[in-house]
């Protein structure tokens, strides 16, 4: 697949010291902490320790910087599965602190409700078409609540057989779940009640049929114009959303679908075996990974980026950038906007990429490292999620 790619100059950043810390997962069981050091433009990566806990087949990690504490669920197809706590000490090392089972194939994990935002965990169960509650602390069976999904027919896409919810993501506010369905071509809503921890369903916001909505962030204008984006699976594209609250309490979150744009430049689009995997908002900028398209060579993958009117929340193409890894499946700035931490899920390396905060354009790699076995294209194996521990 041939593309013409716009390759980028040197940013301009003075280089500054840095040091900091990341923790990555892996389908194959292990859990990793990582010391990065160097300056903006060069730096190294060390794996300082590794622990187990998480299952079988850890497929995503969360970070909560206020608690350090860390939250891995695993995708495991034979159940029972793992949803696990770890604290994080000030050297990275991470203690098991609690753990409850799961029924497995959970893809996605997110903290909710009570007094704190902290008193439950939802969770995203891809095949079983379920979204599943659990009651904090964490227990040897502490599953509360389960929501069954069907649909009435396959969508267009042979992957559509049933709903496949693959993400749970928390509004704002705290007082809504969503959750992309890469299925249905729904973007599922829900109310929680904070001191159950108990969801209620809204009604969903409509993607595009054979659009299969992976992951959902919200993004909010100086002026206060609500608006929420979704990176979609199979069909290599990205959506700007209107968000709409509620006049009283007994009303719900909607969503309204305004845009739809490639995660490929204009007049290109992806090959066969290409698959969207998640976004990221910084600012009024918006990024897409890209897996299996080779834009910038051999298993060197895109990163789509875009930016965001500030007044209208109106999406444009800027440029594709090199993720420095193979099926991107995952990736985090750090808190500054300078750093960007790609896991590469096939190629299971986590590359630290720089970025102009200025012009939002990523740069050069800084750092770049292996963790654990490559994986195969296609296949859940590899390096499965990376985040920094700031």
């Amino acid at each position: 697949m041939l593309r013409f790619v716009h390759v980028l100059p040197a940013l301009a950043l003075a280089p500054s010291a840095f040091g900091a810390t990341l923790i990555a997962s892996h389908f194959s069981g292990g859990v990793y902490t990582l010391s990065l050091a160097g300056t903006n433009t060069s730096g190294t990566l060390s794996i300082t320790s590794q622990t187990t806990g998480c299952g079988a087949t850890p497929a995503w990690i969360q970070y909560y910087g206020d608690t350090r504490k860390l939250y891995c669920f695993d995708e495991t197809w034979n159940p029972p599965g793992v949803l696990a706590e770890y604290s994080v000490g000030n050297d990275g090392r991470l203690t098991l602190t609690g753990k409850a089972k799961t029924a497995g194939n959970t893809v996605y994990g997110r903290l909710y409700g009570g007094a704190d935002g902290r008193g439950f965990v939802a969770t995203a169960e891809y095949t079983p078409s379920t979204v599943t509650t659990y009651k904090m602390p964490l227990s040897g069976n502490s599953a509360s609540q389960t929501l069954k999904f069907t649909m009435a027919q396959r969508g267009p896409n042979p992957r559509q057989d049933v709903p496949h919810p693959h993400e749970v993501q928390v509004d704002p506010t705290g007082q809504y779940i969503l959750t992309p369905d890469l299925g249905a071509d729904l973007v599922r809503i829900f109310k929680i009640d904070a001191n159950s921890g108990n969801l209620t369903a809204c009604s969903e916001g409509k993607a595009d049929p054979g659009d299969g909505p992976r992951h959902i962030e919200f993004w909010k204008s100086s002026s206060g114009l609500q608006k929420a984006y979704t990176v979609n699976e199979l069909g290599n594209s990205v959506s700007a959303w209107d968000v709409t609250y509620p006049s009283d309490a007994s009303g719900c979150l909607s969503l309204n679908k305004t845009q739809t744009l490639s995660t490929y430049a204009p007049g290109e689009k992806g090959g066969p075996t290409t698959k969207a995997a998640e976004l990221r908002l910084v600012g009024n900028f918006l990024y897409a990974t890209n897996r299996a398209d080779e834009t910038f060579g051999s298993q060197q993958d895109s990163i789509a980026i875009y930016t965001i009117d500030p007044t209208t929340g109106a999406i444009t193409w800027l440029e594709a950038a090199n993720s420095y890894s193979y099926y991107p499946r995952t990736f985090q700035f750090n808190k500054d906007g300078t750093l960007l931490a790609v896991g590469g899920q096939t190629s299971s390396n986590v590359a630290i990429v720089a970025r102009d905060p200025a012009t939002g354009k990523l740069g050069k790699l800084v750092a770049n490292i292996q963790v654990a076995q490559k994986g195969e294209a296609g296949q859940e194996d590899g390096l499965s999620a990376v985040v920094w521990v700031e």
